[in-house]
């Protein structure tokens, strides 16, 4: 378990809807600076939406984000906070990395070349040093030698690794991780698992996953929390969320889970 530290991540009273549909309601979050914390909860909870508004995908419709001292969603002006403009968004973007559950690889790239190209857009990197980054990242997470190969030639699990190089090359304060083995085999799932367990014990980097692979999240986490109905119903540490779990709406989502073969601890 970390030190305790400063919130990094903060919501304040956040709500989100789409159409007459609340899906985050009246949202209070702290995570702290090195954290480890998995989102659990059924679909529809607002556990993905908590991910997408901290990329800056989803606009808020009340309260207030912050990132350290920055508000990500608003901006200071003449002593008061208005909304973000576009190039406040982008400077808060740079220090977040999100990695999704579908890859969102460019099929006209090679592995190296997925890693290496947004360090040089977004970073203003020179590309030799991007490129040597790229396969630095590429030989960590298993694939030193797919650096050549496109995205049609890799498995799905090979295309989630690079995913998560790419997301690595940019050096981001924050990591966000959206039920990344769920569109993948079973049988490659341990191998994109085996990474996540190694970037969780080798970097400071604060992370946050939506996961239904319980028994990981169990290992992964300093704290989980379980949502329903936009609301976060128990927080705690692994031991506690799922092995003895205070909430009978956590308890009722847990057994739903065993019921249908997922272990939980």
């Amino acid at each position: 378990m970390n030190t305790p530290s400063r919130p990094l991540i903060r919501f304040e009273g956040v709500v989100k809807k789409y159409g007459q549909t609340t899906v985050l309601d009246n949202l209070n979050l702290e995570v702290r600076s090195g954290e480890k914390l998995s989102l659990i909860g059924p679909s529809g909870s607002g556990k993905t939406t908590i991910l997408r508004i901290l990329m800056t995908l989803e606009k808020i419709d009340g309260g207030c984000v912050w990132i350290g001292d920055e508000p990500l969603w608003h901006m200071p002006r003449n002593g008061s906070l208005v909304p973000a403009d576009e190039k406040h968004l982008h400077a808060m973007r740079s220090q977040i990395g999100m990695v999704f559950q579908h890859f969102n690889l460019f099929p006209h790239m090679t592995a190296e070349e997925n890693v290496s190209r947004p360090q040089q857009i977004v970073c203003g990197k020179p590309r030799a040093e991007a490129d040597k980054l790229a396969r630095q990242l590429l030989e960590q997470v298993g694939l030193g030698g797919k650096s050549g190969h496109y995205p049609a030639m890799l498995s799905g699990g090979q295309k989630q690794r690079v995913a998560i190089a790419r997301a690595l090359a940019m050096n981001p304060r924050i990591m966000l991780f959206d039920e990344v083995t769920s569109a993948l085999d079973p049988e490659v799932v341990d191998e994109v698992l085996q990474v996540l367990r190694s970037i969780s014990k080798e970097t400071s980097m604060t992370m946050l996953m939506v996961t239904h692979e319980m028994s990981f999240a169990h290992e992964f986490s300093d704290r989980v929390l379980f949502l329903d109905g936009g609301k976060i119903v128990e927080e705690g540490p692994p031991d506690q969320i799922f092995r003895a779990p205070a909430e009978k709406r956590t308890q009722a989502f847990l057994r739903k889970v065993a019921a249908a073969g997922h272990r939980v601890d």
